[in-house]
């Protein structure tokens, strides 16, 4: 069955030409002009991965992502890979920390599209397969890796699917210390990130939502300099 993907995104040249190209690559694409059909539009038919643009006529990009993970059951853990103009960081930073599993800076290449959709379905396919062992414990946190669910004294916690992904890469290694690399390496599928700063931000909301003060983590801890290490004695 092909996957089916939906675009969020105004300018209906670029629309098309993407439905097109991706429609050619075995995709289904539907397409909406605006954030709230857009939203409309993934809960009447939910897709497998949201393309959504940072700029829309009604709300923002950034709205709409925070929208989406807000919704009941598995649509809030829906991939979305966000589009910002002009590359500019900030939008990239910002994206991360609303939740998008992903983002490209236009102009961009459809093959560049292509890869990194393939890259974020790969993940959220992968990630979602059953392992030996489902639940991982440290004090008040347990990781449920089948059900792909978090939390902390019986509290569930709010994490996207790549999220989910580091946080467990990262516990199964615990008191491991990892590069970005090592993490990028662990989670597969981001061949084309060049960004390093975005593991930071992934890493800012996964202690945002496991941790009892974000800025003061006991649960994942920084090394300068390297990278990361998840503690194996927590509360």
């Amino acid at each position: 069955m092909n996957q089916h993907l939906l675009m969020i995104e105004d300018d209906a040249r670029l629309a098309n030409m993407v439905c097109e190209y991706l429609g050619q690559s075995g995709y289904t694409v539907a397409h909406a002009g605006d954030g709230q059909s857009g939203l409309t539009a993934l809960q009447g038919k939910p897709p497998h991965l949201v393309i959504l643009d940072l700029m829309l006529p009604d709300m923002d990009g950034l709205e709409v992502c925070r929208r989406i993970r807000a919704l009941p059951g598995a649509l809030a853990t829906t991939p979305v890979l966000m589009l910002t103009a002009k590359g500019d960081p900030m939008d990239r930073i910002i994206g991360l920390e609303m939740g998008a599993d992903d983002y490209l800076p236009k102009p961009f290449e459809p093959r560049e599209l292509l890869a990194r959709i393939r890259a974020v379905l790969r993940r959220h396919v992968e990630g979602a397969q059953p392992v030996a062992t489902s639940l991982l414990r440290f004090g008040s946190l347990e990781i449920d890796r089948d059900a792909r669910v978090v939390s902390v004294s019986g509290e569930p916690c709010e994490l996207t699917s790549y999220q989910f992904d580091l946080l467990v890469a990262l516990a199964e290694r615990a008191g491991r210390v990892l590069t970005r690399d090592q993490i990028m390496e662990a989670v597969r599928g981001r061949e084309l990130d060049a960004f390093d700063r975005s593991i930071d931000v992934h890493m800012g909301r996964i202690r945002a939502a496991i941790e009892l003060d974000a800025k003061d983590p006991k649960r994942i801890l920084t090394v300068r300099g390297v990278g990361y290490v998840f503690a194996r004695q927590q509360d």
